[in-house]
């Protein structure tokens, strides 16, 4: 049709006669494009803040169980590995031997408190303490138990040697309780044949306690533990924030990795141009 001043008109309407919606399709399918695109970004931005606060906070604990398992290691050398490593040094008969104490001293005060059978604390010096010496012999107890032997008959290996409780003759509650030491060895059992272990390298050691495998394990775990925690912990650090590790990472640092705030709303605009167009 023309129109009346004679020019030509394009009718919007279809073969039909129906108005066309070919324009509001265009328009729901990009702003459905811009939902879209507007909740992934905001997805992985939630994503990235919570990996930056879970990294934030391992970090924390793996720093805290590093600095944690330096004292723990300081602390174990004086209490565990020292006496472990002199126990081995001292290289103690495991079969039980028998043993007689012949006399039990009770004192009081420093100086009369040269040596202890049994400390309560290995750092502090005794005020009060038991000495026991004893007599012994390479029989082991379990003869000695199956065909007793008179005490007045025995020629002793040893004889008026300190007995200890352990190594180094002192430990901590509960496993050390001096008191029952002493009621389990003095007065009253004085002549009585017990098992005992002696010193192949010093024979003139002999305690009352032993055992090769509890030694060996508690060295080991002292000396594994600690320090297993505290590379696992320094070389996981280092991984994620020392420089040097940056050609083993293959990864960029945070901010390069992650864009500004500004970046991202450049981003968003350019995107909703292209929608647009």
């Amino acid at each position: 049709m023309k129109s009346p001043t004679g020019s030509a008109s394009i009718s919007n309407s279809s073969p039909g006669g129906s108005p066309s919606i070919t324009g509001s399709k265009v328009s729901l399918n990009s702003n459905r494009s811009k939902t879209h695109s507007i909740a992934s970004e905001n997805k992985s931005e939630i994503i990235e803040t919570f990996a930056e606060k879970a990294k934030f906070y391992t970090s924390l604990c793996m720093g805290t169980t590093a600095i944690v398992s330096v004292f723990a290691f300081l602390f174990l050398i004086p209490f565990v590995v020292d006496p472990a490593i002199s126990t081995i040094i001292a290289d103690f008969d495991p079969i039980p031997v028998t043993c007689v104490v012949t006399d039990h001293i009770y004192a009081e005060g420093i100086r009369n408190c040269t040596w202890a059978s049994c400390r309560e604390g290995c750092t502090n010096a005794p005020i009060k303490c038991h000495q026991l010496l004893v007599n012994y012999t390479k029989i082991p107890f379990e003869k000695w138990q199956e065909q007793p032997q008179d005490l007045d008959l025995i020629l002793w290996d040893v004889s008026n040697t300190k007995f200890l409780i352990n190594s180094e003759g002192c430990g901590y509650p509960p496993s050390v309780n001096c008191s029952v030491f002493a009621k389990k060895y003095g007065y009253n059992h004085l002549g009585e044949p017990f098992p005992c272990f002696y010193s192949r390298a010093y024979p003139d050691l002999v305690i009352g306690r032993y055992s090769w495998n509890d030694n060996l394990t508690h060295l080991i775990l002292s000396l594994i533990i600690p320090n297993v925690l505290f590379a696992i912990s320094i070389g996981v650090l280092s991984y994620w924030y020392c420089p040097c590790c940056e050609k083993c990472n293959k990864s960029r640092l945070y901010e390069d990795k992650y864009p500004t705030k500004e970046e991202k709303l450049l981003c968003r605009s350019d995107d909703e141009d292209e929608l647009e167009y």
